[in-house]
């Protein structure tokens, strides 16, 4: 099989995993979150402690911020939305999707270019860095640049760098930051961008260099109740996700928790 056709299947098959849960369920969840796959492994430990303190069940579908925010535009049926970046949170408010009263900035991350944890490769993150010798004729495993939150992170911090035009024929274009990672996690790709959580999460890569912040908007995580959420449920795991014990999960995964 080609290595750009293997990639793609490779794109597809990850983002299925990570992609909103369609099944039935013998029960509804007390609430639905909608959330970016970059969350996934701190939300998972934050919601098990929310359900063992409060009793209520939180179903928790993660993808990128881009097609989680459509889905909501198209009906479906989310409590609460967290996206990886402010433009998707404001495209739903234009749009009057959500309770516009709850929505706060959560939490912080950071940026970073990763390899194989077995390779030796080093690389300063600096203007004018030869990235594109380090791929040695391989891709460079980003997420869809014109609308996943990491993608387009990544896209401008290659572009204050001065490097954007000597690597854009040579991305590989996932549907998500995982399906990003999974590019590098399996070999399918020798470096990729993700965010350092995603990085942390997965024993197969390691981290190369972490970008400036100054390379990149600031890569922050808005959350808020949607219009359809009713009840006290979402307000209480709201709620819960601004508490110190969810701060310490977030923590634990490497995410900033901001004020």
């Amino acid at each position: 099989m080609k290595p750009l056709r293997r990639l793609r299947l490779v794109a597809l098959l990850s983002s299925l995993l990570v992609a909103p849960l369609t099944a039935s369920f013998a029960a509804a969840p007390d609430i639905t979150v909608f959330a970016a796959a970059s969350m996934k492994n701190a939300l998972d430990d934050v919601d098990s402690a929310f359900q063992k303190a409060s009793g209520l069940t939180v179903l928790a579908s993660y993808a990128a911020s881009s097609v989680l925010a459509r889905q909501i535009e198209q009906g479906a049926p989310a409590d609460v939305f967290i996206s990886a970046d402010l433009d998707w949170m404001d495209d739903l408010a234009k749009h009057d999707l959500i309770q516009k009263d709850t929505r706060s900035t959560l939490l912080g991350n950071s940026l970073v270019l990763i390899t194989q944890a077995d390779k030796a490769l080093t690389l300063d993150i600096k203007p004018g860095m030869d990235l594109a010798g380090a791929l040695s004729g391989g891709r460079l495993a980003l997420p869809l640049v014109d609308s996943v939150p990491a993608g387009k992170y990544g896209k401008a911090a290659l572009t204050k760098l001065g490097i954007w035009s000597s690597v854009e024929t040579s991305i590989a274009q996932a549907e998500s930051v995982r399906a990003a990672l999974a590019f590098v996690s399996r070999g399918e790709a020798p470096l990729g961008i993700v965010y350092s959580t995603d990085a942390a999460a997965d024993p197969k890569v390691r981290i190369v260099g972490t970008f400036p912040e100054d390379t990149h908007p600031p890569i922050v995580y808005p959350i808020a109740l949607t219009v359809s959420a009713k009840g006290p449920n979402a307000t209480r795991y709201l709620a819960f996700l601004k508490t110190p014990e969810a701060a310490t999960l977030f923590k634990a995964q490497g995410f900033r928790v901001l004020p």
